[in-house]
């Protein structure tokens, strides 16, 4: 009786399924909503609320940096000193460090893969670049090391004893600058002397952590960097004509400034206005000035992944006060040579660097670092902690645009320190994402227009389910890809959960909880996703799996309305193979809208869905998605005239 019974009800269920299937549509939902998203539980390390877990650990890096600047041969020469501290559960028999200045030989794994006109080469620059290392120097441990490419490995005899067991390594290094050093770092030509940008320029440890073990993925150009956390001790010295701005904190002002300049120096930390510290026509005096001695500046940093700097006697100056919530202050410095000067390009910097930090400080998170830094280069744009790079010859919204975008990556991956390496859009669509609620905050909207994520123009492009998608490393993306999967993508995705899928209350809340917990440690995409979910009370798994890990497309369309006697049905189908809620507006004879919106939740178990207008009015018009928010791929199915 009970086989019979089975068999009955399969053949009942069966006919009702088949009779509402869609012949064109490509969606599945059993395949969109298939439970058993996450490969693996929560454990002592990474909780399965997306948070740190009791057990949590992070190794650390602390640098003592001294070095030079040579500009008559573009050379830098240093010493580094890493004390290195091994937090993990487990002895470290070898310790691997970043050489990002390698990337620059002829030879490098990384120019095999950069096209001449890439913006991640030297651009026609023939440089014999690299590291020159020598007085290689490893405390408590006998060692061999060996170099690979932008990586290389110290094999100890004596290994690092877990929880907690220190090591120092120290040694020389030495390189010439390339011109246009993988859009990171360079030199500039102006009419009053040359501009240096100066970053991933000394070996750096690389990260030790419990999902990877050591992260060693080489330096090819598009993959940024990923750093433990630590206290740097920055000392500089060069040409006493060039000024020099870095991560950090100046700790000897006093003495490296003039006195005319350093009690400017000092009235733009206490203003709120911008103050002129190093004028046009003072720029001009020091580029005719000769250099025959040197200054050494100091700065320090602390709890940072990496510190950078510039250098130039071309610069123009200004700074300052930046107002942060806890009432703490911080202060905003631009630099910038004469021919960026103007109000219509970077005479405008040191607002918009104000600007950006305060807004992210409210929005985010504190800002941590004692200064925030532009300087106007030869970079298109690059960030690093307390200072940016941007592009000299940007006018307008364009300045805005690029200096906002940089300063918002020192909330990520500067302040949550994801792994640029692998999962470049943890930064980039990240900083993307806030940089268009901070267009629509920034001087009453001065520039809201210029940077709106408009799904529409888009949705063509990154819902194509042949094309590359978000998960892969920015290395194995096409470089034309990178903007729209790295940047574009993964925040018309947050802005998406922010307005569409969850609500802003909720998700501010749980993008604020993920920023706090996550601050200064090194999380995963899945911390990400589990945060999101945890904090916001949703079951995300499907817009994971469809926006992030796949390139599902999304096309809604009416495929029938009926007139009934309390109003009209609405039949709406899901052709593609993504969902997202339904917002369905008919319009009546007399001009009357009525708007029906409904949740996510109709397509768990659905290909079509009936939604029914209560009017007793005639309806003219019906349409999906008026106002044009989702990123539909097909609008031509959207609306039903009454014929």
């Amino acid at each position: 009786m009970k086989k019979i019974l089975i068999t009955c009800l399969i053949l009942v269920f069966g006919f009702e399924i088949q009779a509402q299937e869609i012949k064109n549509s490509s969606y599945n939902p059993h395949t969109l909503f298939s439970p058993l998203f996450y490969s693996h539980n929560g454990n002592q390390f990474r909780s399965a609320n997306g948070t740190p877990g009791p057990k949590y650990w992070q190794n650390r890096a602390d640098y003592n940096l001294k070095t030079e600047l040579f500009p008559e041969s573009n050379t830098i020469k240093g010493n580094v000193i890493i004390k290195y501290t091994n937090n993990s559960p487990d002895n470290l028999d070898y310790l691997w460090l970043q050489l990002d200045q390698n990337l620059f030989k002829p030879d490098s794994r990384g120019q095999v893969m950069i096209s001449g006109n890439s913006r991640y080469g030297n651009r026609g620059e023939k440089i014999n670049g690299g590291y020159i290392l020598t007085n290689i120097a490893v405390s408590n441990s006998e060692f061999t090391y060996i170099i690979e490419d932008t990586r290389m490995q110290i094999r100890l005899k004596k290994p690092v004893s877990k929880n907690g067991g220190k090591t120092e390594i120290s040694m020389d290094f030495e390189f010439k600058i390339p011109k246009n050093g993988s859009d990171r770092m360079g030199h500039l030509k102006t009419k009053n002397g040359e501009i240096y940008t100066i970053a991933q320029w000394y070996p750096r440890m690389a990260v030790y952590d419990d999902v990877l073990g050591w992260n060693t993925k080489p330096y090819l150009g598009a993959g940024e960097f990923y750093c433990e956390y630590g206290d740097v001790d920055l000392i500089i010295t060069a040409p006493d004509n060039q000024f020099i701005l870095a991560s950090g904190e100046l700790t000897n002002a006093k003495k490296v400034l003039s006195k005319k300049v350093y009690n400017r120096w000092e009235k733009a930390k206490k203003s709120d206005d911008i103050i002129e510290i190093i004028k046009e026509s003072e720029v001009i005096e020091i580029a005719n000035s000769d250099s025959k001695n040197t200054k050494t500046w100091q700065y320090h940093m602390d709890n940072t992944r990496d510190v950078a700097w510039a250098a130039s006697k071309a610069f123009v100056i200004d700074g300052s006060k930046i107002n942060l919530p806890s009432g703490k202050k911080s202060f905003a410095i631009s630099a910038q040579p004469i021919e960026s000067n103007g109000q219509d390009a970077y005479g405008r910097a040191c607002e918009y660097t104000k600007t950006s930090i305060e807004y992210y400080s409210s929005l985010l998170y504190e800002y941590p670092y004692p200064m925030a830094i532009n300087i106007a280069a030869n970079i298109g744009g690059m960030e690093y902690p307390g200072i940016v790079f941007c592009g000299w010859k940007a006018k307008s919204s364009s300045v805005w645009s690029v200096i906002d975008h940089e300063f918002g990556h020192n909330w990520f991956p500067m302040l949550v320190g994801s792994n640029e390496r692998n999962f470049g859009w943890m930064d980039e669509g990240f900083s993307t994402f806030v940089n268009e609620l901070s267009a629509r905050h920034f001087n009453n909207g001065e520039y809201k227009n210029k940077k709106q994520l408009v799904t529409e123009k888009l949705a063509y492009n990154f819902l194509d389910e042949s094309n590359e998608y978000i998960m892969l490393p920015p290395d194995g993306l096409n470089e034309k890809n990178i903007g729209l999967q790295l940047y574009y993508k993964p925040a018309v995705g947050l802005k998406l959960l922010r307005n569409i899928v969850i609500g802003k209350e909720r998700f501010d809340y749980a993008f604020k909880e993920y920023i706090k917990h996550w601050a200064f440690k090194h999380p995963t995409p899945v911390d990400f996703y589990r945060s999101i979910e945890n904090a916001a009370g949703e079951d995300l798994s499907w817009f994971w799996r469809g926006w992030f890990i796949n390139n599902y497309s999304l096309d809604q369309g009416i495929s029938k309305v009926e007139k009934t006697k309390d109003g009209y049905t609405v039949t709406v189908e899901n052709l593609g193979s993504f969902a997202l809620p339904v917002f369905i507006t008919a319009e009546t004879a007399n001009g009357k809208k009525i708007e029906h919106n409904q949740g996510v939740d109709v397509w768990m178990r659905n290909k079509s869905f009936k939604f029914f207008i209560p009017t007793t009015e005639t309806v003219n018009k019906v349409t999906l998605d008026a106002n044009k928010q989702l990123p539909d791929i097909n609008r031509s199915n959207n609306t039903w005239t009454k014929k």
